[in-house]
């Protein structure tokens, strides 16, 4: 899946984040001025020190845990196996960046831009991705238990085998994503935008999907187990009808009283 060719975003703002240019290597000790410049114009709010460009740069396997590098540019860099945990990632650029089995658990990625980013089976447990910019992502298999991914926009995005337990994605665009076998159980999916989305014996046990809007979204044996589905918009009993419900399943009140008038 991680050579898998995946359609440019129209929202890349010019970038395309699978061009051809070739990837360079750094010495530490180079990239470790590059860091140090880096953090001091952070912490002087831009007025000294030189923003990072480290855009396509072999950085795999790299450890920058814990590190400030907000604004940095990293679009199109090897970050394969790289720990970010607890970084702050702020307005970061990773368009089209490779971190397969890299680490962004509890960093902070608000409002960072990561279009056509390949996230496959990285830990990003806990992460701050509020309003930041995913569209065509590969995130099959990831790890974003308890993320905040409030008002991100996720469209386009592979989220097959992901684990969004207990996510917050109120508010995020998931027009046309990928749900198969994913795990979206207690995730907080209030006026979510998933028309067109597929979800393929997706766990959606006790989700909140209150104001959600579902219309074209394909449904093959989702577990609606618990789950809130008031309010939900464009989605009607047939998207559903083999779906798995139970006792506490909240369903549309408007499909209550259809059944009520019909019977």
């Amino acid at each position: 899946m991680a050579n898998s060719p995946v359609p440019r975003s129209p929202f890349a703002a010019g970038i395309d984040p699978f061009d051809d240019t070739p990837i360079r290597s750094v010495e530490p000790e180079e990239l470790a001025q590059i860091l140090a410049a880096h953090e001091l114009y952070v912490r002087s709010d831009r007025r000294s020190g030189k923003r990072a460009n480290l855009e396509a740069t072999n950085l795999s396997g790299g450890n920058f845990s814990g590190m400030k590098l907000r604004r940095i540019r990293m679009n199109r860099a090897e970050l394969v196996g790289a720990d970010f945990e607890g970084a702050n990632l702020r307005r970061v650029n990773m368009i089209g960046a490779k971190m397969q089995r890299g680490c962004l658990a509890f960093a902070d990625l608000t409002r960072g831009k990561l279009s056509g980013i390949n996230l496959a089976e990285a830990n990003c447990e806990g992460v701050c991705l509020a309003e930041a910019d995913l569209e065509f992502g590969i995130l099959a298999n990831v790890v974003l238990r308890d993320a905040d991914l409030r008002d991100a926009d996720m469209s386009g995005v592979i989220l097959d085998g992901a684990d969004l337990s207990g996510a917050n994605l109120r508010g995020t665009n998931l027009r046309g994503a990928s749900f198969r076998e994913t795990r979206l159980c207690r995730a907080d999916l209030r006026d979510a935008r998933m028309g067109g989305a597929t979800f393929v014996r997706t766990s959606l046990r006790g989700a909140d999907l209150r104001g959600a809007y579902l219309r074209v979204a394909k449904f093959e044996r989702p577990d609606l187990s618990g789950a809130d589905l008031r309010g939900v918009r464009g989605l009607t009993p047939d998207q559903t009808d083999d779906a798995i419900c139970d006792a506490d399943t909240r369903l549309p009140e408007d499909w209550i009283k259809d059944s009520e008038d019909g019977a």
